[in-house]
């Protein structure tokens, strides 16, 4: 199966149309637009292959994953350089998330994850970026440089439970009240949400373990 081979020509295009374009907060639907574009092939990569990405073989399918995050690390490293933190005045809420969004995956820099980090609190302050998507950013800057989370939206399994389980986290009894100022749902919904979500996504293996459903916490009331 070939790989796909437009993404590196539209990355280098694109890219030199954003190295053109003026530095100003005007809407700028053309580069909206593109981010648009780049999720959607960010979610390809970032999810379980489905389609015809199922044909490909565990090699195969972390090399596009590879190439997918490299590519992509590439181009919104360029709009970063060009603009700061793509704030909401920018390229509009989604705009503002997808870029967000494949930040999140560029888990191979953390320099750069975290550079673009201290631009977005910037833009959070002015109400102009997410606030919820900078805390998931922050955790994942914070472990990827070797440090605790402080808003516990990083998790790992218990596979014998299939349960949830946030990852390092610092000020464990406060997490609440953190995720609360983010705009975040408590730890006890989020953990639930994410144990039955892993089940659904590995229902099969589970069901030969004879677990037949997620493990979840008590919601206090």
């Amino acid at each position: 199966m070939k790989y796909p081979v437009l993404l590196l020509v539209t990355t280098l295009l694109l890219t030199g149309h954003i190295c053109q374009a003026q530095n100003t907060a005007a809407f700028n639907k053309a580069l909206a637009d593109s981010l648009n574009t780049w999720k959607d092939v960010d979610q390809i990569a970032a999810n379980i292959p489905s389609g015809k990405y199922k044909e490909l073989s565990r090699e195969a399918w972390q090399h596009y994953k590879d190439s997918v995050f490299g590519n992509h690390k590439e181009i919104m490293e360029n709009i970063f350089n060009r603009y700061g933190f793509p704030g909401y005045d920018l390229v509009g809420k989604d705009g503002s998330h997808h870029y967000w969004l494949m930040v999140q995956h560029c888990d191979k820099w953390p320099a750069f994850q975290e550079k673009v980090l201290t631009a977005m609190k910037k833009q959070v302050d002015k109400k102009n970026a997410s606030p919820s998507d900078y805390a998931y950013l922050t955790d994942r800057v914070l472990l990827n440089t070797g440090r605790k989370q402080i808003y516990a939206t990083q998790v790992t399994y218990n596979t014998d439970s299939c349960q949830a389980l946030p990852r390092p986290t610092q000020d464990s009894l406060l997490i609440n009240v953190h995720r609360k100022e983010m705009g975040l749902g408590s730890i006890e919904e989020y953990l639930n949400t994410m144990s039955s979500m892993h089940f659904e996504m590995n229902k099969t293996v589970y069901e030969q373990k004879g677990i037949t459903k997620a493990k979840l916490y008590a919601i206090k009331q």
